[in-house]
């Protein structure tokens, strides 16, 4: 039986919740962002974009396209309560679902048929009641793989839906862009058009071996998507799910430093690899285990991020509020959890664009030469932490040192 996979997405998400807080933004150009003339853009509504205003541009340039645009910093909690509204409402209906970032969800409905009139009809109705109960703007594609029913959302942008039938996915997908296809970035569509590539049709054409030639692994994987062949499954959905890590020490301790020290490396590395995992989390817990094996967690809620400056400060707070002095130690922990996917790795709404690069260029150091080889000078005594994949919430073994 060939799948049948439905993506949404929820369409400008940010400016669409600040409409819904203030009609007056309605038909307006809006960029949300950082306000400064160092922020940067991290939405813009659709008039807006008529400027060539797009998201991550300098605040500066996108105000000097656009004098008239209204600039709104941005509240990242206020959009994660909009977000959980509309997961509730999917996770109410759907069998099963993958919520892929803050604003964008997979379901897979194979065999629904059997059950309801038509799968179209059925993803149309779940948009309905999204944009009834809700009143955000939402749009989806359906068709029998992710990588197409993805490509068909942003072809039925905005507010708006399409269904790719089984047999259509080449016809469909032959005259967009290459760069329609996910995972085809800037890099690989120069590469790509330096080679006289435009369209998905002529990649159809062209001979997997050349792609692979060319792109190696990655180039097989596009040549495959613009076929329409993408048999990446549906991952359920938990919102619990965490990374975390701990350290026993071969020796009880007091030593404040040396916990705010291991803390801090802790929570550094765990935000590394949740953008390095393309992740979010919304919830911060620290772990305190005493010499006498009582154990106290203190957890706090907090909006979607992935950054070290942010739940670095959370982390600590959190252990200065638990701590009980002259009390020795033997077990201290952090854990990052209800996470879900997310593909902007810094607080668009704060920070600026010279700090938004100091990330990206730590992460590349550190995707090159190991986790160890960028780390805040308070976490340099914990060297040992890191070292395994996070996503499958195990406890990392950390060595005493």
């Amino acid at each position: 039986m060939r799948k049948t996979i439905l993506h949404m997405d929820l369409d400008t998400f940010f400016v669409s919740c600040e409409r819904l807080l203030d009609s007056r933004l309605n038909n307006r150009p809006v960029l949300i962002g950082g306000t400064s003339d160092r922020g940067v853009v991290a939405a813009c509504s659709y008039e807006a974009r008529v400027y060539g205003i797009h998201s991550a541009m300098p605040m500066k340039m996108a105000r000097l396209l656009c004098p008239g645009a209204v600039v709104i910093r941005g509240d990242s909690g206020t959009y994660s309560k909009f977000s959980d509204m509309v997961t509730e409402i999917v996770k109410e209906r759907a069998p099963v679902f993958e919520k892929s970032s803050i604003d964008e969800f997979y379901v897979d409905i194979t065999g629904m048929d059997r059950f309801v009139q038509t799968s179209y009809l059925w993803s149309r109705e779940l948009r309905e009641k999204i944009l009834k109960e809700t009143h955000l703007p939402i749009s989806f594609g359906l068709s029998t793989s992710k990588t197409v029913s993805k490509v068909g959302t942003g072809e039925a942008k905005p507010n708006n839906h399409i269904e790719i039938p089984e047999g259509n996915e080449m016809p469909f997908l032959a005259p967009l862009s290459i760069k329609k296809i996910p995972m085809v970035g800037d890099k690989t569509y120069h590469k790509l058009r330096s080679m006289g590539v435009e369209k998905i049709r002529t990649v159809q054409e062209m001979p997997v071996e050349l792609m692979e030639r060319v792109l190696g692994k990655n180039g097989t994987v596009i040549w495959k998507k613009a076929q329409g062949i993408d048999n990446t499954p549906v991952v359920a959905w938990s919102e619990r799910k965490s990374i975390s890590s701990e350290r026993t020490f071969e020796k009880d301790t007091t030593d404040v430093i040396k916990l705010r020290s291991l803390l801090v490396a802790m929570a550094e590395n765990l935000c590394y690899q949740l953008r390095n995992g393309n992740k979010l989390t919304a919830c911060v817990t620290v772990k305190i285990r005493y010499s006498d094996f009582q154990t106290y967690t203190k957890q706090k809620r907090i909006p979607y991020t992935s950054l070290d400056h942010t739940l670095i400060a959370v982390v600590l707070d959190l252990f200065e509020k638990m701590y009980e002095r002259r009390v020795l130690i033997r077990l201290i922990g952090v854990c990052f959890s209800y996470l879900v996917g997310g593909t902007y790795q810094i607080r668009l709404f704060e920070d600026s664009e010279k700090l938004i690069k100091l990330y990206q260029a730590m992460d590349l150091v550190r995707n090159r030469y190991g986790q160890s080889a960028v780390k805040r000078a308070i976490g340099m005594g914990a060297t040992t932490i890191g070292g395994m994949n996070p996503f499958n919430g195990q406890t990392p073994i950390i060595p005493a040192h």
